[in-house]
């Protein structure tokens, strides 16, 4: 109740606006992109606190130690080693088949450094646990973040990956220079059969 009422608070005097294409019905993956800025994390909060939505996120463990760490855990945080990713997609998977319901946020591209494609955990996930993905966005241009489609991953990689790249094209991040294009490793590679 009283996160629904600061949320309601945040939108109303907030500069952005919230617009929701659909709110899931079931577990999903949600995927924050463009993400630009740790103000992204804020309006993620926004978004599921006035949705009523129970979201976990994935967060580098440093966010974790100290006074941060229960805060953040609060908040729905799940730690990651980023050093063994393979790890983290593995402890994604066996916690989502123990049947806990809620959305877990993925943000695949990241706010820091420079990069040229996202990481590919989120679909690895979606394809072991049959989550789909809704497509949750920032975008500075028009002042707007919410949530758009709902789209299950089909393992046509490329495929896929053009649905997403189409949702998020003109979506410009928090700040719009840090913005990488929706691309996978795995969309390089030559395909087999």
């Amino acid at each position: 109740m009283i996160r629904q009422l600061i949320a309601r608070l945040f939108w109303a005097v907030s500069p952005w606006r919230l617009v929701v294409e659909r709110v899931p019905d079931r577990p999903t993956l949600f995927i924050g992109a463009p993400h630009t800025s740790n103000w992204d994390f804020v309006l993620m909060l926004g978004i599921a606190w006035r949705l009523r939505i129970k979201l976990r996120w994935l967060g580098k463990h440093d966010l974790f130690t100290g006074w941060k760490g229960p805060v953040m855990r609060t908040l729905g945080g799940i730690p990651v080693d980023r050093r063994d990713p393979a790890k983290v997609v593995d402890e994604v998977i066996a916690l989502v088949r123990t049947g806990t319901v809620f959305g877990l946020v993925i943000t695949p591209d990241g706010t820091r450094g420079a990069h040229t494609h996202w990481k590919s955990g989120f679909y690895r996930i979606a394809r072991a646990t049959g989550l789909p993905l809704t497509l949750g966005y920032v975008d500075r241009t028009t002042m707007t973040s919410g949530l758009g489609p709902i789209m299950e991953v089909t393992g046509d990689v490329r495929a896929d990956m053009d649905r997403i790249r189409a949702f998020f094209a003109d979506k410009a991040g928090f700040a719009p220079e840090r913005r990488v294009e929706p691309r996978l490793r795995e969309e390089d590679l030559p395909e087999t059969d």
